[in-house]
C-alpha cells in the first residue's frame, strides 16, 4: 500500500502540469463541440462514446505514467506486432463505416476499431528505438535505407488500405523524426527533388479518379459545388455564417442540420461546426490550444535524457502538428479533403484512445527527465 502512494505521490510531484492543463482544455472544448455536433441525433452514442474514451484516456496517462517509459522501449517487439497485425487484417475482415468507401475498420461487434490509430503510437516507439540505436552512423546510406523501409511500411499499408490521408500523417511523422535524429539535409532535398520529378506519375498512375478530382478542385474550389467540392462548399458556408462571435452554441444553421448542412460536422468537419457557432474566436481557441500541445511536445523532448525520449516526443509532435495543419485546411478549402481528423475535437473513439497513449509517452518522459522519480522496472 505504502508503495502505491508513493507512485502517486511521485506522479502528483512530477507529473507535467502546464501538459494535463492542456489536455483538459482540449477534452472538455472536445466534448462541448461534439456534443453541439451530434445532440440532434437520433442517438448520442457518439458523444457517449467520445466521453467515455476521454475518461479512459486521462486513466491511460494516470497509469501509463507509472512505469519508466524505457518499460516500453524494451517491449518495442510487441508493440511492432501489435500495431502491424490488426492493420493486415483489415484487409482480410475489414468494415467500411457508413460514409466511406475504405476498409480501413474492424468490426469487434460492440463497436467499430480503427487500427491506423494505434499503428501511429506503436510506429513512434519502434521507430525512435531503431533511430536510438543507430544514431552514430545514421547518415550512411546502410543505415539509412534500413530506416527508409522501416519508415515505408506504415506508410504503403495504409495506402493500399485506402487511406491517404494517414499515409500522409505516417510520412511526416517519418520524415520529422529523421530530422530530429540528424539526417543530413542533403538527403531530404534529395527526397524532395525526386518526389517533385515522379509528381506526374504519381498523379495519373496512384491516384485514383476521387483524389485527382479532389486535387483539382484545390485550384478551382468551385468548379464542382454540387460534386467532390460539396463538403467543402458547405463548410465555407457554415465559417462564413459564424462570423467573428459565432450563431451561439447549438444554433448553427448548418452544422445542425446533418449532412444536408455539413457532411461529417462532427468528425472531419468540426472545426466548421465550432466556426459557425463560436466563430473566429472559437476557431482560434483550437487553434491555440493544439499548438500549444505541440509546443508543449517539442520543450519536453528538449528536456528528455534520452534519444529515445527526444525522438518519441518529436514523433507525437509530428503526428499532432500534422493532423491539425491538415484537417483545418480541409475545412477551410485550402487542401484537398482526405479524411484526417482534428485531434482531440474530431468524433471516434479509437483516434481518442490511441492520442492519449501518445501523450501519456510525453507526459511519462516529462515525469522520468530526472532520477527523483521511483520507476517500475519492467
Amino acid at each position: 500500500m505504502r508503495h502505491l502512494f508513493a507512485k502517486f505521490a511521485d506522479f502528483v510531484r512530477e507529473s507535467d502540469k502546464i501538459l494535463l492543463s492542456l489536455l483538459f482544455l482540449a477534452a472538455g472544448y472536445g466534448c462541448i463541440a461534439v456534443f453541439s455536433a451530434t445532440h440532434y441525433m437520433e442517438s448520442l452514442r457518439p458523444f457517449i462514446v467520445h466521453t467515455f474514451c476521454l475518461v479512459a484516456g486521462f486513466g491511460v496517462i494516470l497509469v501509463g505514467s507509472l512505469f519508466e517509459y524505457n518499460y516500453y522501449i524494451k517491449l518495442w517487439p510487441l508493440f511492432a506486432v501489435a500495431g502491424i497485425v490488426p492493420v493486415v487484417l483489415t484487409f482480410f475482415i475489414g468494415y467500411a463505416p457508413a460514409g466511406t468507401d475504405d476498409k480501413a475498420w474492424l468490426d469487434l461487434g460492440f463497436t467499430t476499431f480503427q487500427p491506423s490509430e494505434l499503428l501511429k503510437v506503436c510506429f513512434i516507439i519502434t521507430f525512435a528505438t531503431h533511430l536510438a540505436k543507430v544514431k552514430k552512423t545514421v547518415n550512411k546510406p546502410k543505415t539509412l535505407i534500413p530506416l527508409c523501409i522501416h519508415g515505408a511500411i506504415p506508410v504503403i499499408l495504409i495506402h493500399f488500405q485506402g487511406d491517404d490521408g494517414t499515409a500522409l500523417v505516417f510520412a511526416i511523422i517519418f520524415v520529422s523524426m529523421l530530422w530530429a535524429a540528424g539526417v543530413s539535409w542533403k538527403y531530404f532535398l534529395a527526397a524532395f527533388i525526386t518526389l517533385v520529378v515522379s509528381s506526374p506519375i504519381i498523379y495519373f498512375f496512384i491516384m485514383n479518379n476521387s483524389q485527382r478530382e479532389r486535387l483539382k478542385n484545390m485550384f478551382d474550389i468551385d468548379a464542382d459545388i454540387l460534386g467532390v467540392g460539396w463538403q467543402q462548399y458547405r463548410g465555407r458556408q457554415a465559417l462564413a455564417n459564424g462570423g467573428f462571435w459565432g450563431q451561439g452554441y447549438l444554433n448553427g444553421d448548418l452544422t445542425q442540420i446533418g449532412k444536408s448542412g455539413v457532411p461529417e460536422g462532427h468528425n472531419d468537419f468540426i472545426f466548421v461546426t465550432i466556426g459557425e457557432e463560436l466563430g473566429f474566436l472559437g476557431c482560434m481557441a483550437v487553434i491555440i490550444i493544439l499548438a500549444a500541445i505541440c509546443i508543449r511536445c517539442l520543450q519536453v523532448a528538449k528536456l528528455s535524457s534520452q534519444d529515445e525520449g527526444k525522438y518519441i516526443c518529436v514523433g507525437i509532435f509530428a503526428m499532432l502538428f500534422a493532423q491539425m495543419v491538415i484537417n483545418i485546411g480541409m475545412c477551410t478549402s485550402i487542401t484537398p479533403v482526405i479524411g484526417v481528423t482534428l485531434p482531440f475535437f474530431s468524433a471516434g473513439g479509437t483516434s481518442l484512445l490511441c492520442l492519449f497513449s501518445g501523450m501519456m509517452l510525453v507526459h511519462n518522459i516529462y515525469m522520468h527527465r530526472n532520477s527523483r522519480t521511483i520507476h517500475i522496472r519492467g
